[in-house]
């Protein structure tokens, strides 16, 4: 059976899609980028600061749908310059720790927004 997730912490979907949706044990997170919820835009220039707000809204998902991110199993990392790469991975390593998620990462034409990065996410219980 299909859940939809949908939580005021993380931002809105800005077209015809879900936050996450989760089917038989599996949560799948639609790309988040670096929007605020509380104002609806993305407020960070930086991609230090855009990173730690697309790991809040994560963190906001996973958490609505009753998951951590000891749960994650997939990311994938998406980001406009892969000159960045560095600084998010500066990031995501406070956030996975030990048993780390598989991963996949791009550097993409733009992303929507003008974000510098943008990250879906995978997890399992």
């Amino acid at each position: 059976m299909k859940r939809i997730i949908n939580t005021t912490l993380a931002p809105a979907a800005i077209g015809p899609y879900s936050q996450a949706v989760e089917v038989n044990g599996t949560l799948y997170i639609s790309g988040q980028l670096a929007i605020n919820p509380a104002i609806g835009k993305i407020e960070a220039q930086d991609i230090h600061n855009q990173t730690e707000q697309v790991f809040a809204n994560i963190q906001a998902i996973l958490k609505e749908a009753g998951y951590d991110f000891n749960d994650v199993v997939k990311s994938t990392v998406f980001l406009s310059d892969i000159a960045n790469f560095a600084a998010m991975n500066d990031v995501y390593k406070k956030y996975y720790v030990s048993q780390c998620p598989a991963r996949s990462a791009f550097a993409v034409k733009d992303l929507p927004l003008g974000a510098l990065v943008e990250i879906e996410t995978i997890a399992a219980k």
